[in-house]
């Protein structure tokens, strides 16, 4: 079947949820690469969506897979298994003293509306504080936290949710500094709340934001906003959890401890797997408060075994240290790019996450989003996906998420495939 026939199959039957639909069937992958009908092997530098950390088909994960499907996939929520138990006990060991309890669920949306319903039934307030560029998850308590996109045309989300600027070291707001844009942030947040301020929910990097990267310190000083208030922090390193920063969560670079922290995508490496993590204390108070979130597929086996076959992997294999390395030789090419290519403005992240943003010129700033549309689709030409914004909010900006695995060799072909790229599209 050809490209063509199947893009109207496709178009018959599938009803459009949001992104453009790749113009080839994906039939198979290897490693780095997704493979189409055609036979094109392209460089997957998106990761799937920002969660096959090892790739595709890693060996180890496809044998516990197997496993497990010959063992049990699903039980009733009330039962659990060893994987469940076992997940739990590793996470909490791979976290500081404040992480003491975990529970799983399907995808990140989920965990963040648990998280949320968590802060407000322990706090015995409802206001939720996000940045302005967040993207938290499409479910109710989840996409009213999300200020990215998905807000037009849907009616009210839930009452008390509110945002503040996120940090762009880039483009600084009025071109204050952030500890005095923060202090401004809460002093407005403060004039507008009811008095019923439950938690502030926060990615350590801002990804479909536009990779903005909370600076040095950030997070500390967030936390002592949210303790000053009798808030909650909620981390949600979907992305950034599990290594992809260089360190195994991102939380780590500034030492803060947050009081919930959410996991997803590179938790299951692939599979629809997410956590909710915090203390023996709030633990406690919440299930005397009677906390609920029982959904259809909490603490399933098969993810759960997923799941802790790649926090040994993370943890056998040095992965934070891996994508420390990696993102080192990332970043070093991607600014000798910048010096050949005026159209980069900035290049920005940490570890094996990175954004590029291209813009019409280095004086003002200005996006060009239709210029990395155009490199978007060369790179694509020649065997390379990366994940581009056309959002006026982060207009052109390459988000760049491959496999913590990647070689070196893989990423001096991205670096050469873009090269080229950015010379053909200028």
């Amino acid at each position: 079947m050809s490209d063509t026939e199947f893009v109207t199959r496709a178009k018959k039957s599938v009803l459009r949820y949001g992104p453009t639909f790749f113009p080839e069937e994906i039939i198979g992958s290897d490693g780095s690469y997704v493979i189409t009908a055609g036979g094109r092997r392209i460089l997957d530098f998106t990761s799937g969506q920002m969660s096959a950390i090892f790739g595709h088909r890693h060996p180890e994960l496809s044998a516990v897979m197997h496993e497990w499907v010959d063992r049990v996939i699903h039980t009733f929520s009330a039962m659990l298994s060893d994987p469940v138990v076992s997940l739990a006990e590793a996470l909490v060991d791979a976290t500081p003293k404040g992480l003491d309890r975990a529970f799983f669920l399907s995808t990140g949306g989920e965990s963040n509306d648990a998280a949320i319903r968590l802060a407000r039934l322990v706090t015995g307030r409802f206001e939720i504080v996000a940045f302005n560029q967040s993207w938290h998850g499409m479910t109710g308590g989840s996409v009213a936290a999300t200020y990215y996109a998905s807000r037009k045309g849907y009616g009210p989300v839930a009452p008390g949710n509110y945002a503040i600027p996120a940090p762009n070291t880039y483009r600084p707001r009025l071109g204050l500094d952030w500890k005095t844009e923060l202090d401004d942030s809460f002093a407005q947040i403060d004039t507008q709340s009811s008095g019923s301020l439950a938690a502030f929910i926060a990615e350590p990097i801002l990804s479909s934001g536009g990779i903005l990267d909370l600076p040095p310190g950030y997070i500390r000083a967030l936390k002592q906003k949210c303790e000053e208030r009798g808030m909650l922090l909620i981390l949600d390193e979907a992305q950034t959890g599990l290594g992809r920063t260089g360190m195994m969560f991102a939380f780590e670079h500034d030492g803060v401890t947050p009081d919930i922290l959410t996991l997803s995508k590179t938790l299951g490496a692939g599979l629809p797997l997410s956590a909710v993590m915090t203390s023996e204390e709030i633990e406690a108070k919440a299930f005397e408060r009677g906390y609920n979130f029982n959904t259809t597929h909490v603490s399933d086996p098969l993810p759960a075994a997923v799941g802790c076959k790649v926090l040994e992997i993370v943890r056998r294999d040095d992965i934070p240290g891996r994508a420390a390395r990696l993102g080192g030789r990332l970043q070093e090419g991607l600014q000798t790019l910048m010096q050949k290519h005026e159209k980069i403005g900035d290049v920005r992240g940490r570890g094996l996450l990175l954004g590029v943003e291209l813009v019409t010129d280095r004086q003002s700033k200005t996006p060009d989003p239709q210029f990395g549309a155009r490199v978007s689709k060369i790179c694509m030409r020649g065997g390379l996906n990366m994940n581009i914004s056309s959002r006026p909010s982060s207009a052109a900006v390459f988000r760049i998420a491959p496999p913590l695995t990647v070689s070196e060799a893989e990423v001096d072909e991205a670096l050469e495939i873009m090269d080229k790229a950015l010379y053909e599209a200028a």
